[in-house]
């Protein structure tokens, strides 16, 4: 074989194999990148019911189920609530009891494979913690985004927003603290969700397209009553809560920010979100790639953040060291730039968006203690 057919060969089979590591990539990321409430997230792990009885769940024993605090748990067709560890009890050496609050539906049978959620409730409001509620529509840029409303006698609303992996069963942990508070609340479904309209590609943008899905909540509020409102997001909720609080148009009616575990650094969550859903390691850089193509991710701004500078509203910030979706350190420098607006509460012990599982009466303290004056 002549020199130049080898030379052409040879590129041949390199843009070949480079062509398809970028098809590779591109699959990789967009399995990542698909909204995926109930799959499981970096540090979780599948975990067996040894028993259930008389108050008690005896679980696999691993660093999750020996996670302080209260927790959903989730399998197939079945639900329930775990509450603290419990010390004293008799239980096999590679075991964990724990409370056991209640079984929403299903039988927790020995065997069972279950996962721990910070998603405590599943339902509605009503439904589930008996507090009135409405279905309402808000109207939204893609079509109606499906909210709870929950009533108040207060002039401030609360603005709920989940994160990944949850739907807005999620903020239900914290509506039974805002009603003793008589906080009106609206708990929005955004693009992408169940029963919400989807955008063109179907895929998370870590609140950049997002955010205009929570505008639309603002509008709605202010058009109902709301003299002000606090936006309390979760994960990419709290990402668009700090999106909207720099770019509305009725930001000025935007009173405070409370935010749980915010995304800051999308590059470290994007390989969080692939490695947990068994993307090979060896593609973690194509897939972070990938993502920059899909979703406007820049390459060169590792620690893509809204700017702290855009500031203009108190802002409570709960995130836990331990985190591994979303990296403590982003929000430690985040806060760092505006200590004059920004309370930082570090939860120890707490996965990603759990940060009122791990300790619910500290962080309803915490809480009420920066909503006293913005109320």
């Amino acid at each position: 074989m002549r020199l130049g057919t080898v030379a052409a060969a040879t590129a041949t089979i390199v843009i070949g194999a480079g062509a398809a590591a970028v098809a590779v990539g591109r699959y990789a990321s967009d399995v990542a990148l698909k909204p995926s409430p109930g799959h499981p997230l970096p540090g979780d792990s599948r975990l067996t019911v040894h028993s259930a009885d008389g108050g008690h769940v005896i679980l696999t024993r691993s660093l999750a189920s020996l996670r302080p605090g209260i927790y959903g748990l989730a399998g197939a067709g079945c639900h329930a609530v775990a509450g603290p560890v419990v010390h004293g009890t008799p239980h096999p050496p590679d075991a964990v009891v724990r409370r056991l609050e209640r079984v929403t539906h299903g039988t927790l049978r020995p065997g069972t494979r279950m996962r721990m959620t910070p998603q405590v409730h599943i339902g509605n409001p009503h439904d589930a913690l008996g507090i009135a509620c409405a279905d309402v529509d808000v109207p939204g840029e893609l079509g109606p985004l499906p909210a709870w409303f929950v009533p108040g006698v207060r002039d401030t609303w609360v603005i709920t927003v989940h994160g990944i992996s949850t739907t807005r069963e999620h903020p239900m942990v914290v509506m039974p603290f805002l009603a003793r508070h008589r906080l009106p609340v609206l708990d929005l479904a955004y693009r992408n969700d169940l029963g919400a309209p989807r955008s063109a590609d179907g895929i998370h943008h870590f609140g950049d397209t997002e955010w205009r899905d929570l505008d639309a909540a603002i509008r709605y509020a202010v058009r109902y009553g709301a003299r002000t409102v606090i936006v309390h997001g979760w994960s990419t909720g709290a990402t668009m809560a700090l999106r909207a609080a720099a770019n509305s148009a009725l930001r000025d009616r935007i009173s405070g920010l409370v935010l749980d575990s915010p995304v800051l650094d999308r590059h470290a969550t994007v390989r969080a979100l692939a490695a947990a859903r068994h993307v090979p390691r060896a593609l973690l850089p194509l897939v972070v790639r990938a993502a920059e193509g899909t979703t406007g991710l820049p390459v060169d701004r590792p620690a893509d953040a809204p700017d702290p500078e855009a500031l203009q509203v108190p802002t409570l910030l709960f995130h836990g060291p331990g985190d591994t979706v979303a990296p403590w350190t982003a929000s430690r420098d985040f806060a760092a730039r505006r200590p004059d607006l920004i309370t930082l509460q570090p939860v120890p012990h707490a996965p990603h968006a759990a940060m009122w599982n791990a300790d619910p009466d500290h962080y309803e303290e915490i809480l009420r203690r920066f909503l006293t004056p913005l109320m």
